[in-house]
């Protein structure tokens, strides 16, 4: 799959969600959207940018946002993250990397001379209407659930 930029529709998806049921972008049709990937549930980077989009759920919600967090790890996983730190957002498992694909951010990476497949943190803010109004790339954490706020504020 291609990258995905702004602009393009996203794709839909329906992926298990922390607390039961499912989370698919259909649900939130005609409101904002905020599509997050992270690599694994409870590692430090995903940790702080999970409390990071927690913290602003608030103002999140005020703009009729909603804040999704995708990555590979379990329903089980997931509920144990967000519980241990307390975590409002929507936490959806794709165990089977049918979003991570979809979205182009199951990337080949490598870390210590050895390459591997995995998550390359990306958010997309979708807007009302289904298409990706912008993308942010190999994020990096700090800042960056307000600058996601900034943006889904401009929508």
């Amino acid at each position: 799959m291609t990258d995905l930029t702004a602009g393009e529709k996203a794709p839909d998806f329906s992926l298990p969600r922390n607390g039961g049921g499912t989370a698919s972008l259909s649900d939130f049709a005609g409101k904002p959207v905020v599509l997050y990937f992270y690599p694994k549930d409870d590692t430090s980077g995903c940790t702080t940018e999970a409390i990071d989009f927690s913290g602003l759920s608030a103002e999140f919600e005020k703009l009729g946002a909603t804040v999704i967090g995708v990555s590979p790890d379990s329903v089980k996983s997931h509920d144990k993250f967000a519980a241990k730190h307390s975590l409002s957002v929507v936490l959806a498992a794709d165990e089977e990397h049918t979003a991570l694909e979809a979205y182009g951010v199951w990337k080949e990476k490598s870390m210590y001379g050895k390459t591997y497949m995995g998550v390359e943190r990306s958010t997309f803010l979708i807007d009302g209407s289904g298409k990706v109004a912008e993308v942010w790339r190999k994020v990096k954490v700090p800042g960056h659930a307000e600058a996601v706020l900034k943006a889904a504020q401009a929508l």
